[in-house]
């Protein structure tokens, strides 16, 4: 039985612990960073049990790996909403790593944490699992010419990837400032397919 705290039962619908547990974990993780985020912290955020959140997240990096995961889906929603926004191609492109730097700045802590639990190799396309490296591949593969073959595509991708992350380590760094102008000047793949 999953216990609910009265002060804090409005945050907490039952059926869905584990979102719940996710977002408290998110908002965590921006205000104090991953390593200084606690499963008990997790349930109390929520108003259950320190126990409740063991039925979910065997132990805190299964709760981790399920932040970065769910990171990663919204970095990718935010990818692709930038493209479609900007009429795809080129321009997509383009926007897509805008919204990556962007994503960046809003969401460190979260941003941090995707790329130190990254265990696979994004760059080995036989198996790309999540939507951000799907769309960086897909978008690299369309913008190559054909007759130049996938590995051109995969150099293309990984000096798009190479750039805009980066650029938004060095912002996040305070090595560059963060500027929306100088991303939007900054990230362009016109001379970048070599």
């Amino acid at each position: 039985m999953v216990t609910v705290s009265t002060s804090r039962r409005e945050s907490y619908h039952h059926g869905d612990l584990r979102a719940a547990l996710v977002e408290a974990g998110l908002r965590l993780i921006e205000e104090r960073g991953a390593e200084d985020i606690g499963l008990r912290e997790a349930a109390r955020a929520v108003g259950v049990s320190a126990t409740a959140i063991y039925r979910h997240f065997p132990d805190k990096g299964a709760f981790l790996r399920a932040l970065a995961q769910e990171g990663l889906g919204r970095l990718a929603a935010a990818q692709k909403a930038a493209s479609e926004a900007a009429g795809g191609g080129s321009a997509g492109f383009d926007a897509t790593g805008r919204a990556y730097v962007r994503f960046a700045l809003a969401n460190p802590g979260l941003f941090r944490l995707i790329f130190s639990s990254a265990k696979s190799d994004p760059m080995d396309w036989s198996n790309v699992s999540d939507d951000a490296m799907r769309l960086l591949r897909d978008n690299a593969v369309r913008l190559v010419a054909e007759d130049r073959g996938p590995d051109e595509a995969k150099i293309f991708a990984l000096r798009a990837w190479a750039m805009v992350h980066g650029l938004a380590v060095l912002m996040l760094d305070g090595m560059v400032a963060p500027d929306d102008a100088l991303i939007d000047r900054a990230i362009c793949v016109r001379d970048m397919r070599g």
